[in-house]
C-alpha cells in the first residue's frame, strides 16, 4: 500500500485489538510493578477497543479523519499508564496526519508520537515501552521509502529494542521479563505491518515469562479524563500529583480534554488536585498489587544508588554501574524522581548516596514516603561528592548489608573536604574580605584562604595545594580531585603533578565533575 486511507486505518484498529486480545493473559502474566500497570495487557486492550468502537461507529472520508476519531477514542478510553502512552501513541500519528499519509509521513508521525508520549510522562523511566518507542522513531527518521517498508523497519527495530528491556532496568532484569507496556507496542506496530503489506506479520517474540507472586495493595491506581483545564496548569498538576505518587501521565487528545493517571496512597488527594483545575469524569480507582519482595540470600537483595548535581559526575558513576539520579545545579529532585529512582534499583535494600545538604534532605523525604513502603532505603548523609566517591570506594557486596551500610557511612564522614570557588561578589570572611573574582579556599565549609584575581590556572593549582597541605596536615592516604566545568583544562595534571613533588606518600584520583559552584573539590580520605 503506498499511502493510508480511511478503511486501512479501521483494519488496523481491529488488527491492534485482535492482537493485544491474544497477547492480553502473557502480557498481564509479565507485569513487573512499578515498571507497568497491575494488569498492562489488559490495559492496552481495553484502551484501543474503546478507540476501535469509536471509529467503527463513525464513517470518515479519510485516513486523517479516521485517526483523530481513534486518538480521541484512545484517550477517552485510556486505562492504565501503559493505556494512556498507547492512546498518546495514536495521538501522535493523528497530529501529523496531513496529505498523502505515505511512507515519510510515517517516519515524521512516529518521531511526534515519540515527543507526544514521553511529554505525557512525568518521568519517563529507561527499558520500558517509552525506551522502545524512541527506539523505533530514531531507527526510521528521516526515512523516504514506501509506507509498507517503514512500518517493517519500526516493528522490527521496536522487537530488537524489546529484547534489550531487562538489560536497562534492574526490576525486569531480577524478575527475568521483558517490559510489558512495550510488548504491546510491539502487537500494535506488528498489525499496522499486517494491514500495510496484506500479509500476516506476527512473528513470535520471546516473553520470558515467569510469574512473580503478589503481596497485598499499598497503593492505588488513580484515573480521570479532566476537562476544561488550562493548558498553562498542566506542570503544575504533574509536580502536585509527582508529590503524591509515582507513574504520573497527564496525557491529551488534542481537543481540550486530558487523561490523568497517578499511582499513589492517597486518592483523595489525587482527585482533589484535578479538582481545583478543570472538571474530572470517568473517574476510575483501582488497587495496585505490588511484588513480594526479594528475599534475602535468594540473588541480588540489595542495590546502592546515587543521587548528584553535575552530569559528568553522574557518567562517573554510571560507568561503575552506580544507578544515578543527575539534578540539574541549583535543583531540588522532586518525590517522584527519588522514588523513580529507588524504583529502578534491585533488590529490597537501597542505600542511597546523595552529594550535597539539599539531595540529602530530598532522599529522606522518599525514604519515608508510602510509595517506598516495600523497599528498606538507607540514606547516608553526603555533604560533598568527595564523600560519595569515597563511601563507594569502600562498598563491598558480598559484606552483610548492616555492615557494608556502617563501612559506607564511616568513609563519608571522614573525609575531610576542600573547595575552591569563584567569589561572586564582594564578602567578609574569617581570612578577610574577599572581591568578586578572587579564588576563595574552604576546608569543611570554612573559608581558609583568598588570593587575589585572576583565577588563571596557575593560581588555582597554588590556591588548591595550600588548600591541600592544610588537609594533609592531619594525615591522609588517598587525594580525590574532582574538577568543575569552570575549571582550566589541564589543572588536573598540573596538580598531580606538583602534589607528586610535595607529596609522593599520597595518591591522588581526579575526575571531572561538571559542577558548577565549584572550580576544584577536594577530598582527602
Amino acid at each position: 500500500m503506498r499511502v493510508l486511507d480511511a478503511a486501512a486505518v479501521s483494519a488496523w484498529a481491529a488488527g491492534c485489538v485482535h492482537s493485544l486480545a491474544s497477547l492480553r493473559p502473557a502480557i498481564d502474566e509479565i507485569n513487573v510493578y512499578p515498571v507497568a500497570d497491575s494488569d498492562t495487557g489488559s490495559n492496552m486492550l481495553f484502551t484501543m477497543t474503546g478507540a476501535a468502537g469509536e471509529l467503527a461507529a463513525t464513517e470518515p472520508e479519510t485516513a486523517a479523519e479516521a485517526l483523530k476519531i481513534l486518538a480521541r477514542g484512545a484517550v477517552a478510553s485510556a486505562k492504565g499508564n501503559s493505556g494512556v502512552i498507547l492512546s498518546q501513541v495514536v495521538r501522535g500519528l493523528a497530529d501529523r496526519a496531513e496529505g498523502e499519509l505515505d511512507g515519510p509521513w510515517l517516519a515524521k508521525a512516529l518521531g511526534h508520537a515519540d515527543e507526544v508520549a514521553t511529554g505525557a510522562v512525568s518521568r519517563p523511566v529507561a527499558g520500558t515501552i517509552l525506551t522502545v518507542l524512541h527506539a523505533v522513531a530514531t531507527a526510521v527518521r528521516g526515512d523516504t521509502r514506501p509506507l509498507g517498508e517503514v512500518a517493517e523497519t519500526a516493528a522490527k527495530e521496536a522487537a530488537y529494542a524489546l529484547e534489550k528491556t531487562p538489560e536497562q532496568l534492574p526490576a525486569l532484569a531480577r524478575a527475568g521479563v521483558v517490559d510489558a507496556g512495550a510488548r504491546g507496542l510491539v502487537a500494535v506496530l506488528d498489525a499496522l505491518v499486517g494491514v500495510l503489506t496484506g500479509t500476516a506479520f506476527q512473528p513470535e517474540h520471546p516473553l520470558e515469562v515467569h510469574a512473580v507472586p503478589v503481596a497485598q495493595a499499598y497503593a492505588w491506581e488513580v484515573m480521570y479524563l479532566l476537562d476544561g483545564v488550562d493548558e498553562a496548569s498542566l506542570p503544575t498538576l504533574r509536580k502536585e500529583l509527582s508529590g503524591l505518587g509515582d507513574s504520573v501521565t497527564v496525557a491529551g487528545d488534542g481537543s481540550g480534554s486530558h487523561a490523568v493517571h497517578v499511582h499513589c496512597a492517597d486518592i483523595g488527594a489525587a482527585i482533589e488536585a484535578g479538582l481545583t483545575l478543570g472538571r474530572p469524569r470517568r473517574i476510575r480507582v483501582e488497587p495496585l498489587l505490588t511484588p513480594t519482595p526479594i528475599e534475602i540470600g535468594g540473588g541480588l537483595d540489595r542495590t546502592v544508588v546515587a543521587v548528584v548535581h553535575g552530569g559528568a559526575l553522574a557518567e562517573l558513576l554510571r560507568a561503575e554501574s552506580i544507578p544515578v539520579l543527575a539534578v540539574p545545579e541549583g535543583e531540588t529532585p522532586s518525590v517522584e524522581d527519588m522514588i523513580g529512582l529507588l524504583n529502578e534499583a534491585a533488590g529490597r535494600h537501597v542505600t542511597v548516596l546523595p552529594s550535597s545538604v539539599d539531595l540529602t534532605a530530598a532522599a529522606d523525604t522518599a525514604a519515608g514516603h508510602a510509595m517506598a513502603a516495600d523497599r528498606d532505603v538507607v540514606v547516608i548523609p553526603c555533604v560533598s561528592p568527595v564523600q560519595v566517591l569515597a563511601a563507594l570506594a569502600v562498598h563491598d557486596a558480598g559484606r552483610r548489608t548492616n555492615d557494608d551500610v556502617v563501612a559506607m557511612a564511616e568513609a563519608a564522614a571522614a573525609t575531610r573536604r576542600g573547595e575552591l570557588r569563584i567569589a561572586q561578589e564582594e564578602s567578609l570572611t574569617w581570612v578577610g574580605r574577599a572581591q568578586s573574582g578572587d579564588v576563595v579556599g574552604l576546608v569543611d565549609d570554612e573559608v581558609v584562604l583568598i588570593e587575589p584575581a585572576p583565577a588563571s590556572g596557575t593560581n588555582l593549582v597554588a590556591a588548591a595545594m595550600k588548600v591541600l597541605n592544610r588537609m594533609l596536615a592531619l594525615g591522609g592516604e588517598l587525594v580525590t580531585v574532582l574538577s568543575g566545568a569552570a575549571a582550566p583544562p589541564g589543572i588536573a595534571e598540573e596538580l598531580a603533578e606538583q602534589l607528586r613533588v610535595e607529596h609522593p606518600e599520597v595518591e591522588l584520583a581526579g575526575y571531572a565533575s561538571g559542577q558548577a559552584d565549584a572550580v576544584l573539590l577536594m577530598g582527602v580520605e
